[in-house]
């Protein structure tokens, strides 16, 4: 299936500095993360931030919060899956009943958090797109085991281009020729 912008929401798993710190590829992450805010805001595309105990590994990484600017939820949690947190539940669930069963999901840890997540939403009745070039481990095997296991699990794995021109549809367009700068 293709992901439609107006069935989308864009949920960023944990990009949160002290985690960074140790993820392998961790600048592509946050680009790319960014990238996909910046989309998903222009397009209109609801988003959603989690951050794993905020206390102890900070909040969000600014450029990834700049990028979103006013326009997202952010929710703390100590679950590793966000749908297993009641708050972020709450709010991906109404996003549903808006119609929009599309869950794109960028973030950290792969192997951990955005697995776990994924998996869940799947189960769920969600469909989970987990975008590859904005995700990251500590360990690049661990992202790469990460990904072959949800392939297998009925989640989709795509990248963030094939989100961008899917959410797009067309070339010509305002959206288009505003957010193809993304892309180059």
């Amino acid at each position: 299936m293709l992901l439609s912008r107006d069935k989308s929401q864009l949920l960023i798993v944990d990009v949160q500095d002290k985690l960074l710190r140790a993820i392998s590829g961790r600048d592509r992450v946050i680009d790319r993360c960014v990238r996909l805010a910046q989309a998903a805001r222009r397009l209109g595309v609801p988003i959603t931030l989690s951050e794993q105990y905020p206390q102890g590994l900070g909040p969000t990484a600014d450029s990834v919060r700049d990028a979103v600017a006013d326009e997202g939820y952010v929710f703390d949690k100590v679950e590793f899956s966000c749908p297993k947190n009641e708050p972020l539940r709450r709010r991906l669930h109404e996003l549903r009943r808006q119609g929009r069963s599309q869950v794109v999901v960028g973030g950290i840890e792969a192997h951990v958090c955005v697995t776990q997540t994924a998996m869940d939403l799947v189960g769920q009745g969600f469909e989970a797109f987990v975008v590859s070039d904005a995700v990251g481990s500590r360990s690049k095997a661990s992202c790469k085991l990460a990904l072959s296991r949800l392939l297998k699990s009925s989640v989709d794995v795509v990248d963030s281009e094939m989100v961008l021109f899917e959410w797009l549809e067309r070339s010509g367009t305002p959206e288009f020729k505003e957010l193809q700068s993304l892309i180059k």
